[in-house]
């Protein structure tokens, strides 16, 4: 009895550091419009598309930071009092506004 090996006729790769994951979207006109933007840069389509997620999540994650810190600076009684006082002294220096 013959044995034979059967050869496939793909060939799969596992790249590092290339995430295994697919999304599927549907583009609208202002999305079609920007992954051209990207593309023209130079990118494939797979590309644009994980440079736009990743620098949307960076924006997101920048604008949560600067959220829970003016959030933190409002529950602080020193801050407060010393914008307070600035604030003060500001108007003390400023003219009458003209009518």
């Amino acid at each position: 009895m013959r044995c034979f090996r059967r050869m496939c006729s793909t060939c799969c790769a596992t790249l590092p550091g290339v995430a295994s994951r697919v999304v599927r979207a549907r583009l609208d006109e202002a999305s079609e419009s920007a992954l051209s933007l990207l593309m023209r840069e130079g990118r494939n389509e797979s590309d644009a598309v994980r440079t736009a997620l990743v620098e949307a999540g960076h924006r997101r994650s920048q604008r949560s930071a600067l959220a829970e810190e003016v959030r933190r600076l409002a529950a602080d009684p020193h801050d407060v009092r010393e914008r307070n006082a600035v604030m003060a002294d500001m108007d003390a220096a400023s003219g009458d506004w003209p009518e």
